[in-house]
């Protein structure tokens, strides 16, 4: 599901507590709402802590899919198993960068959490789009994506659902810290996708061959530039103000 990525949020809380605008604990605990997160096989919490004195400097979130790998620089390891996930975190050390990636973790029929493997990663800067850029690219495709919606009998099995879910509002994801715009670019882009995991639920349902095309399109550029926003307003943090 697109909705529920656990990178997304290490990275908002993580750096909302390295700018000063939360507490190692704080921060930690909205991370571990759906359960607990080790980094290898140290509790985060302690992770987080032990590496501050180290010259941690900040988070940067990927979201890569195959043939688009937003927000990674390499090395292939790190690489291969962010697309696979398709999700990942770079954190920035001086001098050097960790990269992780979740995994599941369950253990027996009552724990079940989250554990970040641990890979070598480069600190170069990623080509990603600055937040105003994203922001003009979502406001784009949302119009795109609606007009083609609009003009077919059914998109996915729950038209009304899709539309609803254009106009509803959504929360954002991110902490205290980043900037308004990235709050309501980050809203945003998490109401647009509640359209990737409507269409995920179905196949497209009574449409012709040509509507599957305009709507596997359409879902296509919806998701590039959820992706690109996304990874825009959680790197905001860090940006100059304007």
């Amino acid at each position: 599901m697109h909705g529920s990525r656990p990178s997304p949020t290490l990275v908002a809380w993580a750096n909302a507590w390295l700018t000063g605008h939360v507490g190692l604990d704080e921060a930690v605990d909205a991370v571990e709402r759906g359960g607990p997160h080790l980094a290898g096989q140290v509790t985060l919490r302690s992770w987080l802590a032990d590496l501050r004195p180290r010259g941690l400097t900040g988070l940067r979130l990927a979201l890569p899919a195959p043939g688009d790998p937003l927000g990674l620089t390499g090395p292939a390891e790190f690489n291969q198993a962010a697309v696979e996930a398709g999700e990942g975190v770079i954190v920035l050390l001086d001098g050097s960068a960790v990269g992780l990636v979740p995994v599941e973790d369950r253990r027996g029929s009552s724990y079940q959490g989250t554990r970040w493997e641990l890979f070598p990663a480069r600190s170069a800067l990623p080509d990603v789009p600055s937040l105003a850029d994203a922001e003009r690219r979502l406001a784009l495709a949302m119009r795109e994506v609606t007009e083609i919606m609009s003009g077919l009998d059914d998109i996915n099995g729950d038209r009304s659902g899709v539309l609803k879910a254009l106009r509803d509002d959504a929360d954002s994801g991110l902490a205290p810290g980043y900037p308004a715009r990235a709050h309501r670019v980050d809203a945003l882009a998490t109401r647009l996708t509640l359209i990737l995991d409507l269409a995920d639920a179905t196949a497209g349902h009574n449409l012709t061959a040509g509507q599957m095309l305009r709507r596997a399109d359409a879902l296509t550029l919806l998701d590039q530039a959820v992706r690109r926003a996304r990874v825009a307003a959680h790197g905001a943090v860090f940006e100059p103000a304007r």
